[in-house]
């Protein structure tokens, strides 16, 4: 099994706010993709499409303020079965999100490619904790020619 693995630091931004970015559909397609649908409570199915298609993940947990944990259902054939994990925390003035995407049942190129992709959506993330203004798909930065 292999794992994609990112931290990052939010200015301004407590770990409440950056929970709310990440569970509720406003907050989603404002930093992941605008075309963000579905049920954001527990044991709900959020539906995340892309120009070149997309993904449901499943609400596994929810802990207010310091965890969201999503289980992929439906997808690329290399995402189903893996899960997206957020680790908040305040630390200073920011608040710190760890990033897991795990359970890749093996490091292939699109792993490498998902990886660089989470980077930027989570610089997304951050941008628009920070400013008011996040570049969700389709205004993403486009790393290559698979998007």
């Amino acid at each position: 099994m292999a794992d994609i693995l990112h931290r990052i630091g939010i200015q301004r931004s407590s770990p409440e706010q950056v929970y709310d970015a990440l569970t509720t559909l406003h907050g989603l397609s404002g930093w992941w993709t605008e075309k963000t649908a579905g049920e954001t409570g527990l044991g709900g199915v959020i539906e995340f499409r892309f120009g070149p298609g997309g993904m449901d993940m499943k609400v596994a947990e929810l802990d207010p303020g310091r965890l969201v944990r999503w289980e992929v259902v439906d997808g690329p054939q290399e995402w189903i079965g893996t899960g997206v994990r957020w680790d908040l925390r305040q630390d200073g003035d920011y608040t710190i999100v760890l990033f897991k995407h795990e359970g890749w049942r093996e490091p292939v190129e699109f792993m490498y490619h998902c990886s660089t992709k989470w980077g930027t959506f989570l610089l997304s993330l951050k941008q628009l904790l920070e400013t008011g203004e996040g570049a969700p798909e389709p205004r993403d930065v486009k790393i290559s020619d698979w998007h």
